[in-house]
């Protein structure tokens, strides 16, 4: 189908385990870095010996005032930081009409976890009612509402809440707004905070936490790693970012949807296949265009197994000659910020000729036998790449991504 406007990306902001802005996040990436540590949110003697991904250093009293903190919960303080940087790098001003062309589409797998968890201690522990703006700050429409606010866009706003798969429909949303005329920019991604007590226990309970490291695709894998963080993006025409100057970072070109209707949290290599089948058809790509792949990658062993399973069933004979690694290994899985944060990887990765690397990597998995980086990044040249967001209840939403 021949749609009326591409697509590209101006501009991108992180707030990341790894790193507060961009620059921060990407040289960690390449450098193979891990934040994975046990927390410091919680004691770590209240758990089972989990491990998660915090963000550290971030101040959020450097940007907001104290009465802008009584109605951010600290998912949104990292949506709201993330869109900055993303709008600054961008170089567009929403002044006159482009504020209301402007649509705001942030998504979040869990919402306010915090102000949940702090209301809930106060009301069962203490006895002590609610805080006055506990609901505002709990809702996950919140970050989308917070970014319009502090970032002063007026167009089309919402929150996209689906697991893991999040950011990368809300961004995926976004791209097909644009295409088809229904906005002119968008600020789009995903952002999340959930480590803390109550959280961290409730994952626990399904026995797929890792008590070492993240280690995707490996063998003696342990399990997946909760992080945080939030990854935006700049959205807008290829016309008016050429028309301006604009500095592109790369051009989406494809998204891809799918629903397992299966199981509640046991993946399914038929959805995942037909997401990633449909983000290539919706880009008009042979499966032999794509040279990486951002994986979804958990680290869990039933969803390595069967990401790696999609990716031969949808790449063919070509998934044996592609790149595929896994970020998280790096800054774990951050659920519905996962997929911003991926995709600013993935464009990077293009950009600069590096594909990142799947760290903590002991050797092969038999069932896991693609090219995973192992360890060390790697230079290679990116002209389309791809990246995979597999939720639980079966929610899939796949990017594909091109140089410009």
């Amino acid at each position: 189908m021949n749609w009326p406007h591409r697509v590209v990306v101006t501009g991108c902001g992180v707030v990341s385990p790894v790193g507060l802005d961009v620059t921060g996040y990407w040289a960690s990436l390449i450098a193979g870095r891990s934040a994975i540590a046990p927390p410091t949110a919680v004691a770590p003697e209240r758990l089972r010996g989990e491990v998660v991904a915090e963000v550290s250093g971030f101040d959020p009293a450097a940007h907001f005032t104290e009465r802008d903190l009584a109605s951010l919960d600290r998912v949104s303080q990292f949506a709201v930081v993330a869109a900055r940087q993303a709008i600054a790098a961008s170089g567009l001003a929403f002044d006159g009409g482009l504020s209301e062309r402007t649509a705001t589409i942030i998504g979040t797998g869990v919402g306010g976890a915090n102000t949940f968890d702090e209301s809930y201690l106060r009301l069962y522990g203490q006895n002590i009612r609610p805080a006055p703006l506990t609901v505002p700050k709990l809702m996950p429409s919140a970050p989308a509402s917070q970014v319009t606010m502090h970032c002063g866009l007026r167009g089309p706003a919402f929150g996209v809440v689906s697991a893991c798969s999040s950011a990368n429909h809300a961004i995926g949303t976004a791209f097909q707004m644009i295409r088809a005329g229904l906005a002119e920019v968008a600020v789009a991604g995903g952002t999340e905070s959930c480590i803390n007590y109550g959280t961290l226990k409730g994952w626990e309970a399904l026995r797929v936490m890792a008590d070492d490291t993240c280690r995707p695709f490996s063998r003696d894998r342990r399990g997946m790693v909760i992080g945080e963080g939030a990854g935006v993006v700049v959205l807008e025409t290829l016309a008016g970012a050429g028309a301006r100057g604009a500095d592109i970072l790369g051009e989406i070109v494809g998204f891809g949807m799918s629903a397992d209707a299966a199981d509640l949290t046991n993946p399914d290599v038929g959805g995942m296949t037909r997401a990633i089948a449909a983000c290539l058809a919706d880009a008009g790509l042979a499966a032999d265009a794509v040279a990486y792949v951002n994986a979804h990658g958990t680290g869990t062993l039933a969803n390595d197994i069967a990401e790696t399973r999609a990716l031969k069933a949808a790449f063919a004979a070509h998934a044996a000659a592609m790149a595929v690694s896994s970020t998280k290994s790096m800054v774990g899985h951050a659920l519905g910020a996962a997929g911003g944060l991926e995709l600013i990887a993935t464009l990077l990765a293009i950009r600069d000729g590096v594909v990142p690397p799947t760290a903590n990597y002991l050797g092969p998995d038999p069932e896991c036998d693609l090219d995973y980086v192992p360890n060390t990044a790697r230079q290679a040249q990116i002209d389309v790449a791809v990246s995979n967001s597999f939720a639980f209840g079966g929610l899939n939403a796949v990017l594909a991504a091109k140089r410009i």
